[in-house]
């Protein structure tokens, strides 16, 4: 993983920079598996750059009927599910949601998610030895592991300030 962003922006961040530079970060991952970045691909991670917060898949829909008619569900779903494999994109398995993600992970990567109860934003940190010690003791117990999540709830830094 290159280096980290901050893990919650400031409130008064240039979002317009920030959503800038993940669409432009998309281009460039597109670009090098030689994936295509199609127009509703790119209208969806827009919407889901909205904000830091997560967003479900009709959320997304009704931010992109702001500017568009109404795209059906299957294709924000397949719009999704690209950016996602991609590593655009994450699923916040709790909220049943999904984040816009600027960072380059590899197939070794594993975040933890960092969801303000307050606010609302989800930060992103590195997990990977959680990780291995939890499928180590999946694995251990005779268990298979496929996917682990890890997602903490609290409070952000800027929440906690303005409390």
């Amino acid at each position: 993983m290159t280096a980290l962003k901050p893990t919650f922006p400031a409130p008064d961040h240039d979002h317009d920079r920030c959503a800038a530079d993940a669409i432009d970060h998309a281009e460039r991952v597109c670009k090098q598996r030689s994936q295509k970045f199609t127009p509703i691909r790119r209208q969806v991670l827009q919407a889901l750059l909205s904000s830091h917060r997560p967003l479900g898949a009709y959320e997304v829909i009704d931010e992109l009927a702001k500017s568009m008619s109404r795209p059906a569900p299957i294709t924000v779903y397949r719009a999704l599910d690209f950016l996602m494999e991609n590593g655009l994109v994450h699923r916040i398995e709790s909220r049943n949601a999904f984040l816009a993600c600027a960072h380059d992970h590899d197939a070794t990567s594993m975040v933890a998610f960092l969801i303000c109860e307050r606010c609302g934003s989800v930060g992103e940190i590195p997990a990977l030895p959680v990780a291995q010690s939890l499928n180590a003791a999946a694995r251990a117990s005779g268990f298979a592991p496929k996917l682990s999540v890890v997602e903490i709830t609290g409070t952000c830094a800027h929440c906690q300030k303005a409390a």
